[in-house]
């Protein structure tokens, strides 16, 4: 593959996980977590990169949209927020937590129905903040404006189990949080992508 100055000639089929929708870089450690659009059977594919070669370390396939990724700030863990409306009631989901060493995953939410995560941002290394829809727009106008915002403190994420996040810990007050679009959502991805690019071009540049 030749790189032009900007992007990929061919786009970003590279990756492997269709149209980039979600993307966050860790910035210190180097590791470049990609979502894309979700496939025709449903699922959508969740892959880890070297963001300097873009070779691919992990690819993981979620059952819901996925909406937000954040990386440790410590240890090789990725959370993975995800869900969508069901169109007649719930908003299903999932919090994922994604080792990246052994490319386990655990999904944390206990409930059967899950929630929809839509925002995640690691406030330290015990405290992942977690912006989820109601769990429901019974009686609710605003549900698809507004959701819950909760801080979840755990001791050590990298022991943090399977279904052991209950009501308790997922409670917290009503925000406004706008749902961004799925072109929004393309449009900042791929401009994260390319932002990237210019540095495995000249990693390409030196092995030459």
């Amino acid at each position: 593959m030749t790189a032009s100055s900007e992007h990929p000639p061919d786009g970003w089929g590279f990756l492997g996980v269709g149209d980039p929708l979600q993307v966050v870089h860790d910035e210190q450690r180097g590791p470049l977590a990609v979502a894309g659009a979700p496939a025709h059977s449903g699922a959508t594919p969740v892959a880890v990169y070297d963001s300097r070669s873009f070779v691919r370390r992990v690819l993981v396939r979620s059952r819901f949209p996925v909406h937000a990724l954040a990386f440790h700030p410590r240890r090789p863990l990725l959370a993975v927020g995800t869900g969508k409306y069901d169109r007649g009631y719930f908003f299903e989901g999932e919090l994922l937590l994604l080792h990246l060493k052994s490319g386990a995953v655990a999904s944390l939410i206990e409930n059967e129905f899950g929630r929809q995560v839509l925002g995640l941002e690691w406030l330290d290394e015990r405290t992942l903040r977690v912006l989820m829809a109601p769990p429901d727009d019974w009686q609710d106008e605003a549900a698809h404006e507004y959701g819950h915002v909760a801080a979840v403190d755990r001791a050590d994420w990298a022991a943090v189990p399977a279904r052991s996040l209950g009501g308790r810990d997922l409670a917290g007050p009503r925000v406004h949080a706008p749902r961004t679009t799925p072109h929004e959502a393309a449009q900042r991805a791929v401009a994260t992508l390319r932002s990237l690019w210019p540095a495995q071009r000249d990693d390409s540049s030196r092995d030459v």
